[in-house]
């Protein structure tokens, strides 16, 4: 066997997923008894993940009416034995609110869902669970038998498998549905990841004085572009050289870092963070209001555009660690990001990083440098 094939079979042995994995065909009726024993936990925290249309969802029951096999559903067995959906949120969603079952996160039941026509079965149409609750209707009663006796396939990845296993299924494994944006699918492996952190996350990026000096547009509020601003905050206080050599997009490189940050074994001190976050963005945003993250043009001499991430890199960064050394009264950390943001537009490393399109981890680093050297 050559040398390359060696190499490539020990890489394969040595990067191979150590999962453990079991299979069961488990019925509709016992997944719905699970999710409300609390034993299926699909995150109601995460809204957003769950939007098929009414048709989508509608298709869904007519599969499962019909007998026609779906997709396995992947769960991982957490240390308490519950299990989180991996892959299948939106099936199980679906199921759930069919029946009259699917909670919000103050775990408040939400409207049933009340079905379309479909191709196959158009007296679906205007169908709710209740309608097939007439037990002196033996066809109602029969449907809803055939419906909660069908089998669904659950692979179960068990806990013994390696940590970050189910992150990595997720992001390899979660396509249904609509695309879900890099962040979002950042806010899923967070929430299996650390849920603590995941709420954290999300109560700093709707702080006031965030939330104002970043304006962004309802798209990508609903993509959450707010939180992700927030990782990034910290990505860039906390970035390290050995996991952005492991990486060439930014995207999985905010993966791994969001990953290592926020584990539940990480050193990752919470409560300075915080402050340091919210001091920094009270002083940015008391001195530039929402023109704070945007590009100033210097020959109309005024602040353009939406928010721009080279200025955000190399503003927050520089000024987290002014905020942090506490060298500077307030008065003067306010009268720097007055003055110097118009600096760091007209410097020239600025200005080549946009015109020659820099790889965004390259340019992530750029400006954290240019950041120290113009924020002084």
């Amino acid at each position: 066997m050559s040398t390359d094939k060696l190499k490539l079979q020990e890489q394969i042995d040595s990067a191979r997923m150590h999962v453990h994995t079991d299979s069961y065909p488990m019925s509709i009726g016992e997944l719905i008894n699970l999710y409300e024993d609390g034993e299926l936990e699909i995150h109601p925290e995460f809204q957003r993940v769950y939007r098929w249309s009414e048709e989508q969802k509608s298709k869904l029951i007519e599969s499962i009416l019909l007998g026609i096999p779906l997709p396995s559903i992947f769960v991982a067995q957490r240390k308490d034995g519950v299990w989180d959906v991996v892959d299948g949120l939106q099936r199980i969603s679906t199921i759930l609110s069919f029946v009259g079952k699917l909670k919000n996160k103050e775990n408040n039941l939400l409207t049933p869902l009340k079905l379309k026509a479909t191709k196959y079965l158009p007296a679906l149409e205007g169908k709710v669970w209740e309608d097939l609750n007439n037990e002196n209707n033996e066809i109602d009663v029969e449907i809803r038998r055939v419906f909660k006796r069908e089998k669904l396939d659950i692979k179960i990845i068990k806990r013994e498998s390696e940590g970050d296993t189910k992150f990595e299924l997720f992001q390899r494994l979660n396509t249904g549905g609509s695309r879900l944006s890099d962040q979002e699918v950042r806010n899923c492996m967070l929430l299996m990841l650390n849920s603590d952190a995941f709420n954290w996350l999300k109560y700093l990026s709707s702080y006031e004085s965030f939330v104002q000096s970043t304006p962004i547009s309802e798209k990508q509020q609903e993509e959450c572009y707010s939180q992700e601003l927030a990782l990034r905050f910290f990505v860039q206080r906390h970035t390290s050289a050995a996991i952005r050599k492991e990486h060439s997009d930014v995207a999985p490189y905010l993966n791994a870092e969001l990953t290592t940050l926020f584990n539940e074994n990480s050193s990752f001190d919470y409560q300075s963070e915080e402050e340091i976050f919210k001091k920094t963005f009270d002083l940015i945003y008391i001195a530039l209001e929402d023109n704070a993250f945007k590009k100033f043009n210097h020959s109309k001499s005024r602040y353009e555009g939406a928010i721009s991430l080279p200025v955000y890199e190399a503003l927050t960064t520089s000024i987290s660690k002014i905020v942090e050394s506490g060298n500077y009264t307030d008065d003067k950390v306010i009268d720097i990001i007055v003055t110097k943001t118009k600096l760091l537009t007209s410097r020239q490393e600025f200005i080549d990083t946009l015109d020659k399109r820099t790889r965004p981890l390259d340019r992530m680093v750029t400006m954290a440098k240019l950041g120290e050297e113009v924020f002084q």
